[in-house]
């Protein structure tokens, strides 16, 4: 008998390069795809000034998968797309986040689940809120800084 089916819910962006095609290879690449959020269009937060603006969606999953497991499955998606890890918080051909993944709880020095900073990112909150509004606080909109703007769908 395998381990019961979870929700789980990973974020992408991307900001280099053909950002939609990165994102649709992504959505593509991972297991198990119940839903894919709009897609929006937001500042770089943090990481070396002039970078060019990212689009940002959040997927939801029915897994079996460990939180370990879709960690595996998001480094080899974003080695899929030649992201280079040159600086914290530079630009990136795909970035692929673990956010969620039922009510598991991780604390490993290269994985957090659920992810640390996704309650304070409007373009990793807006998302899930479109996919799953039950798992974000009401008024979350005037808790958290930035803005996005939505641009379709994948």
């Amino acid at each position: 008998m395998g381990e019961a089916r979870r929700r789980a819910f990973v974020a992408l962006g991307s900001n280099l390069g053909d950002r939609w095609a990165q994102l649709r290879a992504a959505v593509a690449g991972l297991p198990g795809v119940t839903a894919v959020s709009p897609v929006y269009e937001t500042e770089p937060v943090g990481g070396p000034s002039g970078q060019a603006p990212y689009l940002n969606a959040v997927v939801e999953l029915s897994t079996e998968r460990s939180p370990r497991e879709l960690l595996d499955i998001a480094r080899a998606l974003e080695a899929g797309a030649a992201r280079v890890r040159a600086e914290r918080w530079g630009p990136r051909t795909l970035d692929v986040d673990v956010l969620l993944v039922g009510d598991l709880a991780v604390d490993e020095p290269d994985l957090v689940v659920p992810h640390p900073r996704m309650w304070q990112r409007r373009f990793v909150v807006q998302p899930l809120a479109d996919l799953a509004p039950e798992l974000v606080l009401e008024g979350w909109e005037h808790r958290v800084a930035g803005r996005v703007r939505r641009v379709g769908t994948l």
